[in-house]
């Protein structure tokens, strides 16, 4: 493999190479970081509910507690 490429143009082997390692693979690394995306994405929703549910309780909590005391 490394003689086919040492007689190639250097564009053939860092532009045209990577081009279409693209083109062949691009639906597949398009999905893949699609799905990554989509997975940070419900995890920061799902940290900023279970906080927000965390905050509401504890305000509850405390304004509860405050009250049974008269």
């Amino acid at each position: 493999m490394r003689e086919i490429f040492a007689g190639l143009p250097w564009w053939v082997k860092w532009v045209a190479v990577p081009v279409i390692a693209l083109v062949v693979f691009g639906g597949l690394i398009a999905s893949v970081v699609g799905f990554l995306i989509g997975l940070l994405f419900k995890l920061l929703i799902f940290v900023a509910l279970v906080g927000g549910l965390l905050y509401v309780v504890r305000k509850f909590r405390a304004g509860s507690s405050s009250r049974s005391d008269w």
